[in-house]
């Protein structure tokens, strides 16, 4: 099967990384949650090329999850800023950032702490049932197939 064939797919793991499953997407979430929205800006952060980086940027604009904004006429330059849809990814990113700094640690500190924008406390990530307030876990919650 091709990795664009993934969005017809029933498992909606596998139409997730029709959208954000390649190697670069991610990190152009990411520099956006970081408030970074000009191409330069991403280029130049990430170390990717040009070519790259405009097809994920068109990608991500096709998929929903960017909208290109205008901040100069001549020549045309454009911001990206993150939809509703962009913004939802939000989570994967904390689990993703608090999974990799447990279970692909570099020497040291984590390079990316979250703290409470509320109190300036650091955060510890947690996956909750929005109903009941119980923790998902792969032991808590059986996963059905419609």
């Amino acid at each position: 099967m091709k990795w664009n064939a993934l969005h017809t797919e029933s498992c909606p793991v596998a139409r997730g990384l029709s959208v954000v499953g390649d190697r670069w997407t991610m990190l152009v979430v990411r520099e956006c949650f970081f408030g970074i929205r000009r191409f330069d800006q991403m280029q130049e952060r990430l170390g990717i090329t040009r070519h790259v980086l405009a097809d994920r940027l068109r990608k991500l604009e096709a998929d929903g999850v960017l909208r290109r904004e205008a901040y100069q006429q001549r020549p045309p330059r454009y911001e990206y800023r993150l939809t509703d849809k962009g913004k939802a990814l939000y989570p994967v990113l904390v689990t993703l950032l608090d999974w990799a700094d447990e279970h692909v640690p570099i020497q040291g500190s984590p390079s990316v702490r979250l703290v409470s924008r509320e109190t300036g406390n650091p955060i510890e990530p947690k996956l909750v049932d929005a109903r009941t307030g119980h923790e998902i876990t792969h032991r808590s919650v059986l996963a059905q197939t419609m």
